[in-house]
């Protein structure tokens, strides 16, 4: 899809719409995506039916379904919560602040073979993401982790996976070992999911 200008993204439902255009084709034009979610500027009055959140974790919350080239999804973080250190199983992954702010830790994908001595895997960079920043990241550009690091305070983001995908890798800092996690949904179109606890999830 060649695009010589940037639509006005003033609501939710623009971006949405744009996103779903942006999609008909299979190719990923990332720095357009990137600069159509970094356009959309948040307006909580229009999200806020989806950002469900949980005292114990963080929550995914499904938007939009993408017509089956992407998923749409708000992650609601309590104070001090934190994802695993985990992959994005091949897909295209943005994140943008809506509320609050984030940090992200990138990290290299572990060394270790199988039989191999287990090592701790390596920080390559950390950046905290305010209000209305994007980010993006891809397998080859490392694994993450992503923390609330406030104490106090929640925080919103939305999260773009490009293709959808139901499971990931998680990796353990001290020792590089993964392992396959279902990706899950706490609720879908403001409406709670009722699914059993897994034992992990990325």
């Amino acid at each position: 899809m060649e695009v010589t200008y940037l639509p006005q993204i003033a609501t939710l439902n623009d971006l949405v719409e744009e996103l779903h255009k942006v999609f008909e084709s299979d190719s990923v034009n990332v720095e357009y995506v990137h600069s159509v979610m970094a356009s959309y500027k948040s307006n909580p009055i229009e999200w806020k039916n989806f950002a469900k959140f949980d005292r114990y974790r963080y929550t995914r919350n499904l938007i939009n379904e993408g017509n089956g080239k992407f998923n749409l999804m708000l992650l609601c973080w309590g104070p001090s919560h934190t994802s695993t250190i985990h992959d994005h199983a091949d897909a295209h992954c943005f994140m943008k602040m809506l509320s609050g702010s984030l940090q992200e830790v990138r990290f290299e994908w572990p060394k270790t073979e199988e039989g191999e001595e287990e090592h701790e895997m390596v920080e390559m960079d950390r950046n905290v993401l305010k209000l209305n920043d994007v980010c993006y990241i891809n397998d080859s550009l490392g694994l993450h982790r992503v923390e609330n690091a406030s104490h106090s305070e929640g925080a919103v983001s939305l999260h773009l996976y490009c293709p959808p995908f139901s499971s990931c890798s998680v990796f353990d800092e001290r020792s590089g070992k993964k392992m396959k996690c279902p990706v899950t949904f706490w609720s879908k179109f403001g409406k709670k999911m009722e699914v059993k606890k897994a034992k992990c999830d990325c």
